[in-house]
């Protein structure tokens, strides 16, 4: 597989979570919908939705990165991936608006899940400090951001 192959491969990864991330929001947002999909009122999925948001992100992030012929791998993938194109924006490669999403992206999802902890703890599992449904508002901020992010990616990288 080209690398042209693997940036339009990391594309329609991000996308699918992006697309996943917008479904979830709507679900936990929606009555009508939770009562078809059999789920208790109280159910919703934000914490999932900003799971979602940084991979949408992150896989964007990777199919740049792999566009200007840089590859990140395991261990640490996530934070090589964030450190690489960090530094395509201190090169001036890269929009800083694009790093600023990122990084708020990755903080929020850190808080959350403990993206770059649990990865250096080979995926430990996740610790919840909220409630779910405390989580709607900075879900809303990291959708919007995700689909910035995903579009201003996509634009750089083609069709």
């Amino acid at each position: 597989m080209g690398s042209m192959d693997r940036e339009k491969l990391y594309l329609q990864r991000a996308e699918n979570e992006l697309n996943l991330a917008k479904s979830l929001f709507r679900i936990s947002d929606d009555a009508d919908l939770k009562d078809e999909l059999e789920l208790k009122p109280a159910t919703t999925f934000y914490s999932n939705v900003i799971n979602a948001c940084y991979y949408c992100v992150f896989y964007s992030a990777k199919a740049f990165l792999m566009k200007e012929g840089i590859k990140t791998e395991a261990p640490e993938e996530h934070r090589k991936t964030y450190e690489e194109f960090e530094r395509c924006v201190s090169k001036g490669i890269i929009d800083v608006e694009l790093l600023k999403i990122y990084k708020t992206i990755s903080v929020r999802a850190d808080e959350l899940l403990g993206i770059f902890r649990t990865e250096k703890k080979k995926r430990g599992h996740f610790t919840y400090q909220k409630l779910p449904q405390a989580n709607k508002i900075p879900a809303e901020e990291s959708l919007r951001n995700a689909e910035i992010f995903f579009k201003n990616i996509f634009l750089i990288i083609g069709d």
